[in-house]
Order: C-alpha cells, then structure tokens, then sequence
C-alpha cells in the first residue's frame, strides 16, 4: 500500500498546483512567482495554510486574516486529483501506465477548470500537451505514433467541419483540443471519447434547456465534456472499441 498512499498524497499536492494553474494562466500571470498568497489582502500563504483540503476545513473555507471567501473549487481539485492518482496507483500498480494517465489526468483537469470557468481553452497548454502526447504514444504499444496522428485528425476533422457549420456555437479551441485527445488516445480508441462527449454534452445541454438555465443561443464550454470523453476512452476505449466493432464482424488491427 506504500506506492498508492505515496501517488494519493503527491495527487493532493499536485491538486494545489493545478489551482494555482487554473487561477494564473488565463489571466497570463507566472505559475511561479508570486508565492502563493490570499486574492484579497495579499499576505503570503503559510505551509500549513497550504495543506492541500484539510487547510480548507480548518480554516472554515475563508482567509484567517481578512475573511475573503476560498472558492469551493479549490478543495474539490485537490480531492478529484488525489482521488485519480489513487485510483490509477491501484489499478496499475508502479507503472508506466500510472505515470502516463496521471499527466494526462493533471493535463485534462486544468483544461476542465479553466474552460468551465472562463470558457477558454488557452494554446498554452493544448500545444505542449500535444507536443507530449505524441512522444508518449511511441512508448504506448496500444498506441503507436500513426495511429495517434490518425486519431488526432479524425477528431480535429470532425470538430473543424462542426466549428465551421455552427458559425460561432463552437470554439476554435474545441477544435485544437479535440486534436490532443485524438493524439491521447489513438484511433479508433478516439471514436470513444467522441460518443462519451456527444451523449453527455447533449444530456447536459437538454437538461440545462428545459430547466431554463440556458437558452438556445447560450454558449455552453465544450471542453469539459471532451475531457470526460478523454478520461473514459484512456481507461476503457480499446476494450469498448473492440467490443462494438466485433459486434459488426471487424477486427482491430
């Protein structure tokens, strides 16, 4: 049990880091500098205040200088992250497989935060994601550089032609970050992660129609439905896959 108490701690962890990344970068300020330091009164955070969840409980969710309110946000990263590094620690034990899924796991959270949050999704981070999601795939045997290159343009094909018929109901940056899942998750592993992200955007965008909390013309972030998508086609796609098109009489590869 050492290796996932080890991967659900350094999730906690990493947990803050990707606060402070979701906080920073769509506002184009350094994920370094300054330390870490209350929104409001600006005083430098202690190590104990930056403890990641159990400092939000001790301090009742608000700055114990000035009162200023810490957003809901923060401990519910911290928790999803350390929740997902241990997870992946006991389903793959000490592995490549872990350490690959746990970047990409860091990588796809800050997308969801920032998008469903700002409803930006910044080439900063979808760029060099790329750029690493493609070197990993040389070293996934389940993968392989062609077939990520042939995920990556299927799905950027398909979200282009969408972005271009519906004349600004979709983002340009839906389209780069389909591209970074095709490039995740390989073909036909991809066509996962489509299915999941078209089902659930659309049981969202209906329930959100008919509770009139949005209306038909309402932009609705695209991107955290797409990394739902990434997360289940990462975990299960191949064995999906396989079993769908075996049901047709196809053989994969």
């Amino acid at each position: 049990m050492v290796f996932p108490v080890f991967m659900a701690l350094a999730g906690l962890a990493v947990g803050s880091f990707i606060n402070v990344c979701t906080d920073r970068l769509p506002q184009g300020k350094s994920i370094a500098f300054p330390p870490s330091h209350c929104d409001s009164c600006s005083r430098r955070l202690t190590f104990l205040e930056l403890a990641p969840v159990l400092a939000y409980i001790v301090l009742g969710g608000r700055c114990r200088t000035c009162g200023f309110r810490i957003p809901i946000r923060v401990p519910l990263v911290e928790a999803v992250t350390g929740g997902a590094f241990l997870a992946l620690a006991l389903a793959f034990g000490p592995s490549f497989q872990t350490l690959r899924l746990a970047l990409f796991a860091v990588l796809f959270i800050i997308v969801f935060v920032i998008d469903l949050e700002t409803g930006l999704i910044l080439n900063k981070i979808v760029y060099p994601a790329s750029v690493v999601a493609f070197g990993l795939s040389a070293l996934e045997p389940g993968i392989g550089p062609l077939w990520a290159l042939v995920g990556a343009a299927a799905a950027f094909t398909l979200f282009l032609l969408i972005y271009i018929l519906a004349r600004g109901g979709m983002g340009g940056g839906d389209v780069k970050l389909a591209a970074l899942v095709g490039l995740a998750t390989g073909f036909p592993t991809v066509l996962v992660a489509l299915f999941v992200t078209f089902v659930l955007g659309g049981v969202v965008a209906v329930a959100l129609l008919a509770s009139r909390r949005r209306g038909r013309r309402d932009a609705v972030p695209y991107g955290p439905f797409m990394v739902v998508g990434a997360g289940v086609a990462l975990l299960w796609g191949l064995p999906i896959a396989t079993w769908y098109v075996g049901l047709l009489g196809i053989t994969l590869r």
